[in-house]
């Protein structure tokens, strides 16, 4: 008896009766409510369509009905990328404080990690991609909206160090709502921090390729993400400075409904390449390939 009444509940999503005709079950006009575990299903922010949601992992969530491709957290997007055994975490205990004190900021900080399970909005590392030793940095929007600080930007110019070092190629997925502001100018000196390891990455002949995920804004755009010897999206990536309201308050003009799109980017040579989800692994492959010492490069 006693177990029955500790014995943990299962979470469910429920979805509300409906309105029918005569002949229902309940005789009072309404199906009976439906219980759906919850994290079954999967509702497309784009498009609305209801799916299962291991459907939509076997589909690296990009939705089958519009294409539209789903945020994907830093671990999910280092198993889809890289080969599956050898990856190597840089800096993992590397965590953000309170440099400044912000009213706060320590509290948030210990939220985003129980939210996330990450303990930054950036994991580094290497790892093999098609047999191609690598250096990566994966950005996560799921903690603290990917936004650049101290902590960010420092092991950032880590990873970019050790690929100076070890001359590998370097890979950055980029996605970001910007500098974190509880870290004030600490946060901001992150861009030039990182910009100009990458410059001393350039000046040694490294390769360099940034992978633009959505969204990608703020400082992270005007800086690391925006340097790449090859800079790529994914379809319908948000890539920009300032958002498209300020923009628009401040121009007082209506801008294009794609603007700030990968697409739009493209058309105007901001990048190189919009790649759907499921050929950026082949594609990444083929560009170190052809930039390999073996290549020529």
């Amino acid at each position: 008896m006693f177990k029955d009444l500790f014995q943990k509940k299962r979470k469910y999503a429920t979805i509300p009766s409906e309105r029918v005709g005569r002949g229902s079950l309940t005789g009072d006009g309404e199906r009976p409510k439906r219980e759906i575990p919850e994290g079954l299903m999967n509702k497309c922010a784009k498009c609305g369509i209801i799916q299962y949601s291991k459907e939509l992992e076997k589909n690296l969530k990009v939705c089958p009905a519009c294409g539209y491709h789903m945020r994907l957290n830093a671990m999910e997007r280092i198993q889809m990328t890289l080969d599956e055994e050898g990856f190597e975490e840089f800096d993992s205990g590397m965590v953000s404080v309170d440099p400044l004190q912000f009213p706060g900021y320590g509290t948030k900080l210990e939220q985003q990690t129980m939210k996330s399970g990450l303990r930054e909005a950036i994991i580094t590392g290497q790892g093999t991609l098609m047999g191609i030793p690598v250096v990566v940095g994966v950005m996560s929007f799921d903690f603290f909206t990917g936004s650049m600080g101290s902590v960010v930007g420092e092991k950032i110019t880590r990873a970019v160090e050790i690929a100076t070092e070890k001359q590998l190629p370097l890979i950055l997925f980029s996605t970001s709502g910007g500098a974190r502001m509880q870290e004030s100018i600490l946060s901001l000196m992150q861009m030039a921090k990182t910009s100009a390891a990458l410059a001393r990455f350039n000046d040694a002949g490294g390769l360099y390729i940034s992978v633009i995920t959505d969204p990608t804004t703020g400082g992270v755009s005007a800086s690391f993400a925006s340097l790449g010897d090859i800079n790529i999206a994914e379809p319908g990536a948000v890539f920009g400075f300032a958002g498209r309201i300020v923009i628009e308050q401040t121009i007082r003009q209506k801008l294009p409904d794609d603007f700030q799109t990968a697409e739009f980017n493209l058309a105007h040579g901001q990048l190189d390449l919009v790649t759907h989800r499921k050929e950026l692994r082949s594609m990444l492959s083929r560009l170190l390939a052809l930039h390999s010492v073996e290549g020529g490069h």
